[in-house]
């Protein structure tokens, strides 16, 4: 079966997230389900791909949540053998001086054209390593700063070595984030020179022959999301993998900066918006970053209400998704209401099941989903309670929740408490639901579902937010701070409302903002306008889902990074 995979040579994709299946939890937020969208797109257009990420056994964790919010980890365990196929290779890297061992596992993605793309999962259970190193594998950004520092070295390092090992020819290594930089250090290994035929000052290594094979794209400004690691445990992790010098050369003198690595080594990089690509260039500056703004995969989140309305009156638009700029003339404001209707009662129906809450259909709901993190902000609607009680009471709103915190991130989690503290206080003037264990799942019914996508990130920190985009893909217009693609994607009063105006405020500012775009122009239209409202649905979907797609984001990789 991978021989047919051979034949040409690929762009290698590597990820250490990627969500290829909502049974395969390889993935714990907008990264990982990006790189999904990004290879099925690959696989509908045909273009010569191969998706390289690591089994992550264990998942990355099931979210229990108490009644009063405190969230429980626990694993999500899979079972490789239910979806994937294992595959005859190994190869070793050695790391604390002996060697670990890695297989792989090959999962097929099927594109709506016919077309299939490999992803290989790289395993390291395996009989013949220690037992420690048999977990590295498990755990999706688990453990401690060497347990993280050891997955990027199977996944970079392991993951070259296994796409040859298994006969891939590959022309171009895209990096998704800098997990996977060190993939760079292995190529610059092989372009090693001896010393003997070196001139006096001559680099031992073709720097230019890498960033030729080489792009990478950053995602975030944020630092947590940025990895970097001393150089003491980079030394006693992977010996003289590289040589000192040339390492604190490439990235960074005081500690191993993965990004920076990944640019050094690259002769294309990208941000994942226009904004996005200025903050980072001021992160980094004298470095060429450019911007590649995000896009989802149409097939995979249009719902299945609104696709039927789409293949009736805009036949193609899966696989060409600019045909929806025609939604604006070609489709009925009663088709996009009907399609909604159906789309949120399943949301509704789905919400009752998880939760035994009942939510009124005929109510306005705003939704917030996303990685629960102090820089997205998922306090703000409820800075003022009092505010949005008044606000309720002349036009009554319900409010969907969901999202996870790492592990690791306390305030994250505490934030989870505050919001289902607010919840319970603003019942039952406001019915209000917090979803347990945000997925893949989950999120294609619930974007799809509400009427108002919520997004409030404190600028300039949000690299680009595509669940607004998944919105839009069905009709629902976003009511968002001016960050990330909202920039971009933001018609005020035709495809949504802007808070704020982009500028770095206070939260006050932007809760003043949300509340009186919420109070004067959002529910009165919604209430008041049916006509004025599935305007905006079809513009959402003309302007903004004709656009911000990842076939669109796939045809200017191919022609810009790739070519």
């Amino acid at each position: 079966m991978l021989a047919s995979f051979l034949s040409r040579p690929r762009i290698a994709y590597f990820s250490m997230e990627v969500g290829v299946h909502s049974d395969i939890p390889t993935y714990s937020g907008g990264l990982g389900i990006l790189a999904g969208d990004i290879l099925r797109s690959a696989a509908d257009l045909d273009l010569p791909m191969v998706g390289v990420s690591l089994i992550s056994r264990r998942g990355y964790f099931r979210q229990l949540l108490s009644v009063e919010g405190m969230q429980r980890e626990e694993p999500d365990p899979w079972n490789p053998k239910d979806i994937c196929q294992p595959l005859g290779a190994k190869v070793s890297v050695v790391m604390d001086g002996r060697e670990v061992w890695a297989s792989a596992w090959l999962h097929l993605i099927q594109g709506h054209q016919g077309d299939q793309l490999p992803v290989i999962f790289l395993d390291t259970d395996l009989p013949e390593n220690a037992p420690p190193d048999r977990e590295l594998t498990h755990y999706l950004y688990g453990g401690d700063a060497a347990y993280r520092f050891k997955q990027e070295v199977i996944l970079g390092v392991g993951g070259v070595r296994i796409l040859h090992a298994l006969g891939f020819q590959v022309r171009k290594y895209h990096m998704n984030e800098g997990h996977a930089a060190l993939l760079a250090l292995e190529l610059l290994r092989d372009t090693q020179a001896p010393q003997e035929d070196l001139r006096a000052g001559e680099s031992a290594y073709d720097f230019p022959a890498v960033r030729s094979r080489c792009d990478f794209t950053t995602h975030t400004p944020v630092g947590a999301g940025r990895d970097e690691f001393d150089y003491s445990l980079v030394k006693r992790v992977i010996g003289d993998f590289m040589d000192e010098a040339t390492l604190r050369a490439v990235g960074g003198q005081e500690r191993l900066d993965m990004s920076r690595l990944a640019m050094n080594l690259s002769g294309y990089v990208n941000g994942v918006a226009k904004r996005h690509a200025e903050t980072s260039r001021a992160l980094y500056p004298g470095y060429a970053v450019r911007s590649v703004t995000n896009g989802v995969h149409p097939h995979t989140w249009v719902s299945p209400s609104f696709a039927a309305v789409f293949d009736h009156h805009l036949p193609g638009w899966c696989n060409e998704p600019e045909i929806l700029v025609r939604a604006d003339c070609c489709v009925t404001g009663d088709d996009l209401w009907d399609a909604h209707v159906k789309a949120k009662a399943r949301l509704l129906e789905y919400i009752t099941t998880e939760t035994g809450k009942e939510l009124n259909p005929t109510q306005p709901i705003l939704g917030f989903a996303r990685r629960m993190t102090s820089y997205k902000r998922p306090e703000l609607l409820f800075s003022d309670l009092d505010r949005l009680r008044a606000i309720a009471r002349r036009t009554p709103i319900q409010i969907v929740l969901a999202g996870k915190a790492h592990p690791h991130d306390l305030e994250g989690k505490q934030r989870i408490v505050w919001l289902h503290e607010a919840l319970r206080s603003l019942a039952p003037e406001i019915n209000g639901v917090f979803l347990p264990n945000y997925s893949l799942a989950m999120a294609q019914r619930l974007i799809a579902g509400v009427d108002v996508w919520l997004n409030t990130p404190q600028p300039p920190l949000e690299a680009s937010g595509t669940s607004g985009m998944k919105a839009a893909m069905n009709g629902v217009p976003s009511l968002s701070v001016l960050d990330g693609w909202w920039v971009e994607g933001c018609v005020e009063g035709v495809t949504g409302w802007a808070i704020g105006d982009g500028r770095v405020e206070t939260a006050a500012n932007d809760a003043a903002s949300l509340y009186e775009k919420l109070e004067t122009r959002v529910l009165p239209l919604y209430y008041n306008d049916r006509t004025a409202w599935t305007s905006i649905m079809r513009a959402t979907i003309s302007r903004n889902g004709s656009l911000f797609n990842s076939h669109r984001m796939m045809r200017r990789y191919a022609s810009e990074a790739y070519l």
